[in-house]
């Protein structure tokens, strides 16, 4: 194929053309295309010379007698260069009830096959506005295959410390000195940040294309967009708003993962397969609901075709479909064997376990799928195991290895460092890798994603800083977000220049970050909790394409503090496997040693207040997972005053203060550990902290 100019004064030779595969693919001769259209009576695909063209230079007619085999209608064009735009548009009844013949044949509809696209043209309009569109569509863009990669090597997160970022947010504010701002080149440039801060995956929000127009009314009046991403419309292809050059988006996301292999990081994607862009009946229409309405979505028959909705997005797909599950694991094998991907985490993965009309299944069969697939069976998958129709498969998802985030662990750990009494149990089962969620039917502490905060809600910053959401940015009146938080201000909402409360609030934010590296399980930061960034009591900024969101790289001694702690607490972890065991405690000894794996102890030793309800203090010892690696002892006092706490006696060794979050620079972390103080007998444990003992 050439990749010379469209020559738009050309008509361009049709062919009749393959069904394999669907999409548009390089062939020799020119470019076969393929689309999936069950209902229509003929097709036309529409040629563009570019992105920015106001109309086709060529529409070729489709017909049933020579362009469709079964429900696959193709064609192949002779010669086609390679950055030529098309869409399609289909003619006849498709099942829509909101759309009549004759305006269903005036979409144009954006093939979902697509590997890469442009949204310049697309303008976001209910389909009673259908003649005011014309030709304001979302584009594909043919473009050469990536080719497949050789190496597929099976990837764990068994050592993983993972880092959920926004591509665009990242580096899009000017203080981040990138020469291209908000993109994965940019995003290049912050590798060295990444490798020095020591997390070894990063979980990238939605990088698949996405509609940044679908954001609710009142936010798109005062110009708000989809800032998350979680509005897909092309499965396939990478978003175009970050890539530096239009309609090479693809090769720019390869680089990126390469870059990212480089230096020793692996790349997990947030996807969404739960809904589209397409939202419910007063949604546009971009693909699916012309091509295969009835069997991607779930629809109520009996309710007139309505669009079923467990995802509080308009629309469900119907996942466990053979057609939408075989596009689905297609789809994320694409991404694993062209460019390179190392896991995914699912939004709202609960809509994976719904069959027809919405019925839960007993053994839904995409997970399965999933994990049968010799492609995706190598890499971590990871379920947000909920929906917003209150299904909650949290240490219930369906497969064998899937990981889920613990949502559970977030607010037990808030609650427990909060202050709240009576947290002690449930604080030690999900600091031991919730065992109660995963043993019984053979999973293992990797299978729970920890975290204390994500995208989704406060940042770590404003976790101790609000007792109350601030949303007002948002255009609805503070009434979207999470009203229920378990979240505390330390004695002041907002910003405030009492400096015991600012000391405070660092200090549980040490502690946070200091419980979610000490836990058993696989522990997930939220880019910029290390330098303290704020969304200003905001704990749902998707639609915030702002400073509000952006990460700003000009650190206050603060956020140095806080980075240089959460750096070396990284660090810590790393030398010690006792803290990333593969199998759960047992509370016998192992490997030879002469101490269990893990003792509970309360202030004295021995003696953790499991039945006390006003408990707020716990403590245990780790041993050895490796014949180098010293012994840990951990205190946790979320008391608010200071405590006496025995420490176990060592036959030939001391225990030195490795971590005291209560302490002042620099020795609230310590990475030389000879230098550290040490500690026999009895140790001062100061209100609201986390001390962190190894033996020498």
């Amino acid at each position: 194929m050439s990749s010379a100019n469209v020559d738009s004064q050309r008509t361009y030779v049709a062919r009749p053309g393959s069904r394999f595969p669907p999409g548009a693919s390089v062939v020799p001769g020119g470019v076969n295309f393929c689309i999936f259209c069950r209902h229509a009576a003929r097709l036309e695909l529409l040629l563009y010379a570019s992105p920015d063209s106001i109309a086709p230079f060529q529409i070729v007619g489709l017909t049933p007698e020579t362009n469709r085999t079964f429900y696959f209608w193709h064609v192949l064009i002779e010669d086609l260069p390679e950055q030529c735009c098309y869409t399609w548009r289909a003619y006849g009844r498709h099942g829509v009830p909101q759309l009549d013949d004759e305006a269903s044949s005036r979409f144009e509809l954006l093939d979902p096959g697509a590997r890469a696209v442009s949204d310049r043209r697309w303008r976001r309009q209910p389909a009673a506005a259908v003649r005011e569109r014309e030709h304001a569509s979302l584009r594909a863009i043919v473009t050469e295959p990536l080719g497949e990669r050789e190496d597929v090597s099976v990837r764990t997160l068994d050592d993983a410390i993972i880092y959920e970022l926004h591509v665009g947010g990242f580096t899009r504010d000017s203080s981040s000195g990138v020469q291209h701002p908000g993109t994965f080149s940019g995003l290049i440039e912050k590798i060295p940040y990444l490798k020095d801060l020591g997390i070894t995956h990063v979980e990238l929000l939605p990088v698949m294309a996405f509609d940044e127009q679908d954001v609710p009314a009142p936010a798109a009046a005062i110009g708000l967009v989809n800032y998350w991403g979680y509005s897909t419309h092309s499965f396939y292809s990478p978003h175009p708003g970050y890539s530096v050059e239009p309609g090479r988006a693809p090769q720019e996301f390869r680089a990126f993962i390469d870059a990212m292999h480089a230096a020793g990081i692996q790349v997990l994607l947030d996807v969404v397969f739960n809904h589209t862009a397409e939202a419910g009946a007063s949604g546009p229409v971009i693909n699916f609901k012309v091509l295969a309405n009835e069997v991607f979505y779930h629809v109520d028959p009996a309710q007139g075709g309505r669009y079923l909705d467990y995802t509080g997005c308009g629309n469900t797909v119907n996942c466990n479909h053979p057609l939408v599950s075989a596009f689905i694991l297609r789809c994320l094998e694409y991404w694993v064997r062209e460019f390179g991907v190392d896991g995914f985490r699912f939004d709202l993965a609960s809509v994976f376990t719904r069959g027809e009309g919405g019925a839960l299944l007993g053994t839904p069969p995409l997970p399965w799928a999933m994990e049968a697939s010799p492609v995706l069976a190598r890499v971590p998958l990871i379920a947000e195991a909920w929906d917003a129709a209150g299904l909650y498969h949290v240490g219930a998802f369906p497969g064998m290895a899937w990981a889920e985030w613990n949502g559970r662990y977030r607010d037990v750990i808030r609650r427990f460092v909060r202050g709240d009494p009576g947290m002690i149990g449930q604080m030690c089962t999900c600091l031991a890798g919730s065992a109660d969620l995963y043993q019984a039917d053979g999973r293992l502490p990797v299978n729970s994603i920890n975290f204390v905060t994500c995208h989704d809600g406060f940042t770590l910053r404003d976790l101790v800083s609000y007792d109350a959401k601030r949303n007002q940015a948002n255009g609805d009146d503070n009434r979207d977000g999470s009203n229920d938080n378990l979240s505390w201000n330390c004695g002041e909402e907002g910003d405030t220049n009492d400096p015991s409360i600012v000391r405070l609030r660092l200090r549980q934010g040490r502690n946070f970050i200091a419980i979610l590296l000490l836990s058993q399980g696989v522990p997930m930061l939220l880019a910029g909790d290390e330098i303290l960034r704020t969304q200003r009591g905001n704990n749902n900024a998707y639609c915030q394409d702002n400073e509000l969101s952006w990460t700003d790289w000009r650190f206050s001694d603060d956020s140095l503090d806080m980075l240089r702690f959460v750096r070396e607490m990284i660090a810590l972890r790393k030398r010690h496997p006792s803290l990333r065991r593969r199998r759960f405690f047992t509370g016998g000894t192992e490997h030879g040693q002469t101490h269990p794996d893990v003792a509970w102890h309360g202030e004295r030793l021995g003696a953790p207040s499991w039945g006390d309800p006003q408990a707020r203090l716990v403590a245990f010892t780790l041993a050895a997972q490796a014949l180098d690696e010293p012994m840990l002892h951990v205190i946790f006092n979320m008391n608010a005053d200071g405590r006496d706490v025995e420490l176990p006696a060592l036959d030939h060794a001391n225990w030195r203060r490795l971590v005291d979050t209560a302490a002042e620079l620099p020795s609230k972390v310590v990475s030389n550990i000879e230098t550290a103080r040490v500690e026999r007998g009895i140790c001062r444990v100061e209100s609201r902290s986390v001390v962190v003992l190894e033996s020498r």
